[in-house]
């Protein structure tokens, strides 16, 4: 029989009888990215991504985790509108998988679109846990209206490995990588996409890195953004070029116009090369695979939207909520800490928000680092970004670039503790994190 947790049902956890929807066991994982190399890392199912999960809008499915390691774990499903018990942060109050033991749970599927899934543990300096391990994986949640105007749909998660501690300049430390992939191979190894002329390819996009930021090229095509975070934007438009924070995601229609064999990957020349790439491949064509860099253009959330009423009107929230981010200066071969509002967490003070009411969050970064912002369990709309006023994108990743600040609306609509923090590994370990708590 079901119980209930903050209005999702919970199954017991040992003795069950009927099999689960899904099965996650978090365990060793060999990611072989090209012939010789390969990373020995903790991932889902001993691979990394690990499954797809694919379930319906509205569906309820369940899904056995299985914690194999010496370590506890926990498993966040990125995106859902569920409860905090469930949601997958220590901080909330989800309780964690114990190491060499099991939990089950219940959740239902909402909203639609592209979400994910993967480990919320803080690393510090162990470069083998968080987000650095392979402990990430698709979610999608087929929405009810989903248009299949497309011919193939494909998932594809951009990621680095073999991070290692850098030095900056200014004497502080930072983590670099040596290797690249999308999904589990890098540029040259694995199987090509292939394609047909005058086919429909839709793209769905992940940045699953732990700190870097993304630009996205396909040679020679252009990228037709339909959603931003699994959610539909409000004006579908193309662009040259992808940009995607960490935990970000995008989903693209592609023409298939340009017969030949191409590169689609990193823009920056350097990632690629270590890997961050996939080889497109047009039936009957052969030869080396191309690459043709995007136009230079600047990404643009607002491209994407409209300053028409959306419900939540730009000019007249209910309540207004500021938030400051600021880089307190480590150095001396260590890691900067982070500051809301003056403080790092565990101390930062918690942001009081009441059921129903909707609110205007000012995000002002006075750091010289972009940081994707992340609000646990809602779905927020973008209100401004910079001086410029927008409205109809609607997200659960920001990214607020450097000394900018950016205005989101929220609705009150998901009661519980609710954790809000930059989704860079790095930065979230070192303070930058804060909880929203319904009053």
């Amino acid at each position: 029989m079901l119980g209930t947790v903050g209005g999702l049902a919970v199954l017991p956890l040992l003795g069950q009888e009927e099999k689960a929807d899904f099965t996650l066991r978090i365990g060793p994982a060999s990611v072989e990215l090209a012939p010789k190399k390969v990373i020995r890392t903790t991932g889902y199912n001993g691979m990394s991504p690990g499954p797809l999960l694919r379930v319906r809008e509205g569906q309820t499915f369940t899904v056995d985790v299985y914690n194999d390691t010496d370590t506890a774990e926990v498993v966040h499903w990125h995106g859902l509108h569920i409860s905090s018990e469930t949601d997958g942060s220590m901080e909330e109050g989800t309780p964690m998988v114990a190491p060499r033991s099991h939990r089950r749970y219940a959740v239902t599927a909402t909203p639609g679109g592209l979400r994910w899934y993967h480990t919320h543990i803080g690393a510090k300096r162990n470069l083998n846990r968080g987000l650095y391990s392979g402990q990430f994986g698709f979610l999608y949640i087929q929405p009810s209206n989903e248009p299949g105007d497309y011919d193939q749909e494909i998932f594809l998660a951009f990621r680095e490995w073999d991070p290692y501690f850098s030095m900056m300049e200014d004497d502080s430390l930072d983590v670099a990588y040596k290797a690249f992939s999308v999904n589990d191979h890098s540029l040259g190894s694995g199987e090509p996409i292939r394609v047909k002329p005058g086919q429909r390819l839709m793209l769905r996009m992940l940045n699953a890195s732990a700190s870097m930021h993304r630009r996205i090229g396909f040679s020679g095509h252009s990228f037709e953004v339909r959603a931003l975070d699994g959610n539909p934007v409000a004006r579908p438009a193309k662009v040259q070029a992808v940009e995607l924070g960490p935990a970000e995601r995008a989903e693209a229609i592609v023409e298939m116009n340009q017969p030949g064999v191409w590169v689609l990957g990193a823009v920056e020349d350097g990632a690629r090369a270590k890997g961050m790439g996939v080889v497109v491949e047009y039936a009957g064509q052969t030869g080396a695979p191309r690459w043709a860099a995007p136009r230079a253009d600047p990404w643009d959330y607002t491209v994407f939207s409209t300053v028409s009423d959306s419900g939540l009107s730009a000019s007249d929230p209910e309540e207004r909520r500021l938030l400051t981010f600021e880089k307190k200066f480590a150095g001396h071969r260590w890691f900067d800490n982070w500051t809301i509002n003056g403080k790092s967490f565990p101390k930062t003070d918690s942001i009081r928000i009441q059921k129903g009411r909707r609110y205007r969050l000012v995000l002002d970064n006075r750091s010289d680092e972009a940081h994707p912002l992340h609000l646990h369990r809602h779905t927020f709309e973008l209100a401004k970004i910079g001086p410029a006023a927008t409205a109809g994108v609607w997200k659960d990743v920001v990214v607020a670039p450097a000394m900018t600040k950016v205005e989101v609306n929220l609705t009150a609509s998901n009661p519980g503790p609710t954790l809000f923090h930059c989704h860079n590994q790095t930065h979230m370990d070192y303070g930058f994190m804060t909880m929203f708590e319904y009053m």
